[in-house]
């Protein structure tokens, strides 16, 4: 399987490169694009913009992308004219890009998550359950970041906060805390810490007056998150058009 990735020149594009240049799973690194690369030092050819890659060195079966958000449209037109699977693992997207996110899904099979790491899924799972078990706790998230990252609270956080509101349908996403004023029981607190190097950390409080139960999760290695999206190309391959995440590959038998 031949991989376009999209963002080939930052972090995350390093960390994917790394487990491709092994080629798992039949997988292999193909071309790239980047609009901050210098393509001259990277391992694979490697283009400025989408319109770019074009022609039989950016021939690929599919793309997984550790870009930006504002490059969604672009990056879903691409996949969409080629007909080839996308695994998106950018976060940070607006209202409008999520809609095209869904709709772009009706044509090609497209995994989205807001974070790719199995742990976290699980940590989802567990913050869901407890949450609608102990009705009546209190509920707040807390997540720690490096001082680069540009996005306060993380998508990561903010999945979390909108999967407790399955589970909590009358609940509200209280992003940050200041001033004068209570806490109401529907709010659920998210709150963002950037410091130093720290990779990703999520934690999920829950409490009542008597017991508080705290979910974390802690990330050591950026490598975790390319495994995550090396294991969602794999799922993806082969499956009908449709707009899959982690759930979806957490259920897989």
């Amino acid at each position: 399987m031949r991989i376009l990735l999209s963002g080939l020149g930052g972090h995350m594009g390093h960390e994917v490169a790394a487990l491709l240049a092994a080629k798992p799973r039949g997988m292999e690194l193909a071309c790239g694009v980047d609009a901050f690369a210098d393509a001259d030092a990277m391992p694979v050819p490697c283009a400025k913009t989408f319109a770019e890659a074009e022609g039989p060195d950016f021939a690929a079966d599919l793309i997984i992308d550790f870009s930006h958000h504002s490059l969604t449209n672009d990056l879903l037109a691409y996949a969409c004219k080629k007909n080839i699977p996308l695994v998106l693992a950018t976060t940070g997207q607006t209202d409008d890009e999520r809609a095209a996110i869904a709709e772009a899904s009706k044509r090609i099979p497209l995994f989205f998550a807001a974070n790719y790491s199995v742990g976290v899924a699980l940590l989802i799972k567990l913050a869901k359950q407890t949450a609608a078990v102990m009705k009546d706790a209190e509920i707040e998230i807390v997540e720690m970041h490096h001082d680069r990252k540009v996005d306060a609270p993380s998508g990561t956080a903010l999945a979390i906060g909108r999967a407790l509101q399955e589970v909590r349908p009358e609940a509200t996403l209280a992003l940050g805390r200041s001033g004068m004023g209570k806490r109401t029981k529907e709010e659920i607190g998210i709150h963002a810490i950037r410091m130093g190097n720290i990779v990703g950390t999520h934690e999920v409080i829950i409490g009542t007056n008597n017991q508080t139960i705290t979910l974390k999760h802690e990330a050591h290695s950026r490598a975790l998150f390319a495994e995550g999206a090396l294991a969602a190309a794999e799922f993806v391959t082969g499956k009908p058009a449709g707009l899959y995440d982690m759930d979806s590959l957490l259920a897989m038998d």
